[in-house]
């Protein structure tokens, strides 16, 4: 069986031996010194999950995230010695999918990384699921992560597509902030529900520009939210 290949982004060697000590098992490693390097292979190797330090040189962990969300969806763990409350919010925000403050237990790495890989794959599986409404109103592609709304396509980023796509697989369940944030983010912090909030409003402001009178998420007051299957849209 294929292993899966997880990219090690950090300036420092001692970190990037302690991680392969953990890894090299039942992993594939590859290995970055810095964002330049990252972005490269990258862009030229398939590579399964990126584990990424925030404190890089040249280019900080915070640019090689957002510029990798601009080429792949490949899964990213943050692993840094800045644990802030706000770092991981930012880090989140940007297309981060966990995040893991040093230092850590090898076993709650190992148990992290399972988690998104097995989360990477139920999302390919399901890939061919379009979801359409409205009469081809609104058209959500899994596989591209594509959203067509009247037939132009909405510039979401990686988390607001997550969003809207988790939303409109179940239309007409409210999701609760918490529930939204814990699946999404994978957070349980009830200060993350300004990350939640943010996002619902970059969505619908997007969707404006296209379509005036629809609004894709609906708040349903003192509960949360629940998607706008567009019925009846104009």
């Amino acid at each position: 069986m294929k292993k899966n290949t997880i990219l090690l982004v950090d300036d420092e060697w001692n970190t990037r031996n302690l991680l392969r000590i953990y890894l090299e098992k039942d992993y594939d490693l590859m290995e970055a010194e810095d964002g330049k390097q990252a972005l490269a292979l990258i862009k030229s190797v398939p590579i399964d999950l990126v584990i990424l330090d925030i404190m890089l040189p040249c280019m900080d962990g915070w640019e090689v995230c957002m510029e990798i969300r601009k080429v792949r969806q490949t899964p990213i763990l943050m692993l840094t010695a800045r644990n802030e409350l706000k770092d991981k919010i930012f880090g989140l925000d940007i297309g981060a999918d966990d995040y893991l403050a040093k230092p850590f237990e090898p076993e709650e790495l190992i148990a992290r990384i399972k988690a998104l890989l097995r989360r990477s794959l139920i999302t390919e599986q399901h890939s061919d699921n379009v979801l359409m409404f409205g009469d081809q109103f609104i058209i959500i592609h899994p596989e591209s992560r594509a959203v067509l709304v009247k037939d132009r396509a909405l510039d979401l980023t990686p988390k607001e597509f997550d969003l809207l796509y988790l939303l409109a697989k179940q239309p007409r369940r409210v999701f609760t902030r918490d529930l939204l944030l814990d699946v999404i983010w994978g957070m349980k912090d009830i200060r993350g529900h300004r990350t939640v909030d943010s996002h619902v409003k970059n969505i619908r402001i997007k969707v404006k520009e296209q379509a005036p009178a629809y609004n894709p998420i609906q708040t349903v007051w003192g509960v949360g939210y629940k998607f706008n299957p567009a019925d009846g849209a104009p």
